[in-house]
């Protein structure tokens, strides 16, 4: 009896016909028989899991593993001075600020540039895989991680943003200009890619096991 006591977990919201309302954050209860309910509050409707939440996911997701390659290997920047064409990629600009002896800056856009976009691909693709296989470990951990993968998805522009200031700052029409390159677009794309794969996912399904 003692073992069955241990082995007995808590019910899901979903089990007792509870459903959050994703606009207005409000607690509804839905019995099985629903199919469609609104909230009482905003009119929203409400779902016990998000539709499509992991099939959307995985689209995101792939689309940004694709576009990632582009957007690493391509020259995202490119710098005319006096005639003379200057084609870089996200890395060749790191070893540069390296080279300077400006470590913090480059340290800064080799974690927002490289490292963050590649955390957030593979937190995800882990997330998805545990729940394709019904990984029952770490379930707490993942959803911490995933929290995480959200809140730094802001910062994945930097880069661009970047770019963007320097362009402003430095153009001197004939002698210096600086405008984006091919992997620009890409970079973009890697990063609206993992918000929407972020958020169409829902980490309830996580814990449906």
């Amino acid at each position: 009896m003692k073992e069955e006591g241990k082995n007995k977990r808590p019910k899901t919201g979903k089990e007792l016909g509870l459903a959050l309302c994703h606009d207005c954050h409000l607690t509804v209860f839905m019995s099985s028989e629903d199919r469609e309910q609104f909230c009482p509050r905003c009119n929203a409707k409400v779902h016990f899991r998000k539709p499509n939440s992991i099939s959307m996911t995985w689209a995101f997701l792939i689309t940004s593993i694709i576009l990632l390659f582009p957007a690493n290997l391509l020259p995202i920047m490119k710098v005319s001075y006096m005639g003379s064409d200057e084609l870089s990629t996200i890395m060749d600009g790191i070893i540069y600020f390296f080279k300077e002896g400006s470590y913090g800056i480059g340290l800064v856009i080799l974690v927002a540039s490289v490292l963050v976009p590649i955390f957030k691909v593979i937190g995800i693709l882990m997330i998805l895989l545990s729940i394709h296989f019904r990984w029952k470990s770490w379930l707490r951990h993942k959803t911490l991680m995933f929290r995480f993968i959200k809140f730094i998805g802001r910062w994945s522009m930097l880069d661009i943003f970047v770019i963007a200031l320097l362009s402003a700052l430095v153009n001197f029409g004939f002698l210096t200009t600086i405008e984006a390159a091919p992997a620009a677009p890409y970079f973009c794309g890697v990063v609206i890619s993992t918000m929407l794969a972020a958020e169409s996912f829902d980490t309830r399904f996580l814990w449906d096991f």
